[in-house]
């Protein structure tokens, strides 16, 4: 049996660590197989010598987020432990303390998972960008938060969100009203994001001196996109052509960010995803980043990370195809 010693000078960082009924020191516990007490500030940590240096480490790297101040909960410590698994907790000091932008609501935007802050390195340092992971990994919404702060530094005067308008289960002739009205479903989640982070009141606004516009992919044709920001979405459901369109808009200082999870392809089976084709043909040009997003970035509920393993764990063994249609 060994014992180890964390003294913590600040009360509150024990209380938010232990949690609401000491719900996730349990967790560490129950992880390593170990008895977590503490005295004031005196945490003490008993059990097997190698699980006691892995709850430690955990620890440890659990009490450095939250100075940085990080909320703890189950989902920040599920991937604490898997970092601790593979030995790189020591990387969670290249989680920077500066956000992206500020919400409405005053929430800081910024990267939770090293995954995460590759991507928005690689977007500070890239002139396009592709973004390839599953659901809840941050990939649209951060890119969203990387072109708020771009339009706001003045730095580029555009913002262009958009999203081909793949049809997944319903037919876009069976929605109600114009066009618009038609493909303002599969363009919620570009709005949802500019709502929270501009606030409706200023994105309406920016929308309509022509400074943010939201589309589908079919109008960025024929156009050469200066000075601005492009984000396409759901990239996994353009074909070869779309994409290569897409990819010949840009122009003089202007940023492209390319997001898509190719486990969720709707198109037509007979036709070939343009983002798995992408990533193939660009991936050693320079000034192209491409990056990929694993189940440990996913920052949604812990069971999407679950969903998401389920998934892989099936496809692996043979039992469908692992890129979905196309």
């Amino acid at each position: 049996m060994a014992e180890k010693s964390i003294i913590v000078e600040n009360m509150d960082s024990v209380l938010e660590l232990f949690g609401n009924y000491d719900e996730n020191i349990n967790l560490i516990q129950k992880e390593y197989s170990v008895a977590v007490l503490s005295r004031g500030g005196d945490i003490r940590i008993c059990g097997e010598d190698a699980n006691v240096e892995a709850a430690s480490k955990a620890i440890e790297s659990l009490l450095s987020m939250m100075r940085r101040g990080e909320h703890i909960n189950e989902q920040v410590i599920e991937y604490v432990f898997s970092l601790v698994r593979e030995g790189a907790q020591e990387n969670l000091y290249k989680l920077s303390d500066d956000g992206i932008c500020v919400t409405t609501s005053g929430r800081i935007v910024k990267p939770k998972t090293l995954g995460q802050k590759r991507y928005i390195d690689a977007i500070k340092n890239n002139t396009i960008v592709i973004g390839v992971g599953p659901a809840g990994t941050g990939k649209t919404y951060l890119a969203v938060a990387m072109a708020v702060k771009a339009f706001r530094a003045h730095e580029i005067n555009k913002i262009i969100l958009t999203r081909p308008a793949v049809e997944a289960g319903e037919k876009l002739g069976f929605l109600p009203g114009d066009l618009q009205n038609k493909v303002d479903p599969y363009l919620r989640p570009l709005y949802d994001a500019l709502f929270e982070m501009l606030g409706a009141e200023a994105f309406t606004r920016q929308q309509e001196k022509g400074c943010i516009e939201v589309a589908p992919l079919a109008y960025m044709r024929g156009r050469t996109l200066d000075d601005s920001f492009i984000i396409l979405d759901e990239a996994q459901n353009t074909t070869p052509e779309q994409m290569k369109m897409f990819l010949t808009r840009l122009g003089f200082n202007s940023k492209i960010v390319i997001t898509g999870d190719i486990t969720q392809i709707d198109l037509p089976d007979s036709r070939r995803s343009g983002l798995i084709e992408t990533v193939k043909i660009l991936k050693n040009i320079e000034g192209i980043s491409i990056n990929h997003f694993s189940e440990k970035d996913v920052v949604r509920h812990k069971l999407v990370q679950d969903i998401i393993k389920a998934y892989e764990k099936y496809y692996e063994k043979g039992s469908g195809n692992h890129y979905g249609k196309g």
